[in-house]
This record gives structure tokens, C-alpha cells and sequence, in this order.
């Protein structure tokens, strides 16, 4: 992890992204992708706190209607953008990412329970071989 540059963020299957870190509107990249608000504490520590998709990352991110909070609330400084091309790739890294950070601004996509699972195909695969080899039991029904 460096200051500004790149950092990578894991999803839950465990799979690195790697993210453009973004301190002003100039460094935004027009192209579809991935971006992630993220507060960072002292030097080092990094916490996130919102996860989103665009198909323009730079018309997405100057006028976003959650920057706001995470800024002002939350206190956000900066944001982290990652370029993915098809709808379907940026839709599933999205979800994976949200399950393994969850980010306190994304409440839909964040797992309740353990039993939760990944509504992206891939996903479900990788998290179906986890609980298949970790024995999870389910909970009883009261």
C-alpha cells in the first residue's frame, strides 16, 4: 500500500483489486469501472465506506448524492477508482467487494447471516466451496 497511487482491496472470495487512489476531480478517469470512498485514518489505515459501479467514473463521481455524507459525516478523503469494461465484470466485483469490506454506507448488499448468499453465479460458486469445506451448520428455526 502506498500514500497515493494504488491500493488493493480483497473481496470475499479473497480475489485483489487493484484501485487508483483519487484526491481531486482531475485524477477521475472517464472510463466504466469500480469506486470505493474511503476514509483514511493517520498514514496507514484505510476504512471504506461506500463501494459503487459506474459507467463513467469521472460524470458518476463529481456529483455523486453520497459524497456528501461520507465527506462531511463520515469523514471520507479520498476515493479509490478501479477501470473494469463490461457491465457483468463491474456487477460481480461490486458485490464481492461489498461482502468482504462492508462498508458502512452499503447497507442492501451486506450479508445479515452466514447463510446469506452471493447473488452473482461465480460468486456463489466460490462461496458454496468455502461452507461446503468449512461446515458451517444453519441455525434452527424457533
Amino acid at each position: 500500500m502506498l500514500i497515493f497511487g494504488l491500493h488493493r482491496w480483497r473481496g470475499e472470495t479473497g480475489k485483489k483489486y487493484w484501485f487508483n487512489i483519487t484526491l481531486t476531480d482531475k485524477g477521475l478517469p472517464s472510463d466504466p469501472g469500480i469506486y470505493i470512498f474511503v476514509r483514511r485514518y493517520f498514514v496507514f489505515w484505510l476504512k471504506p465506506l461506500y463501494v459503487g459501479k459506474a459507467a463513467s467514473l469521472s460524470g458518476r463521481l463529481k456529483g455523486h448524492e453520497k459524497w456528501g455524507r461520507a465527506w462531511w459525516q463520515l469523514g471520507a478523503t479520498e476515493r479509490h477508482v478501479a477501470r473494469f469494461k463490461s457491465e457483468a465484470e463491474r456487477r460481480r466485483v461490486e458485490e464481492d467487494l461489498i461482502r468482504g469490506l462492508k462498508p458502512v454506507m452499503n447497507d442492501v448488499h451486506i450479508p445479515r447471516h452466514a447463510f446469506d448468499a452471493p447473488n452473482d453465479k461465480k460468486l456463489l460458486k466460490k462461496w458454496n466451496m468455502r461452507h461446503f469445506w468449512f461446515k458451517r451448520k444453519k441455525p434452527h428455526a424457533f
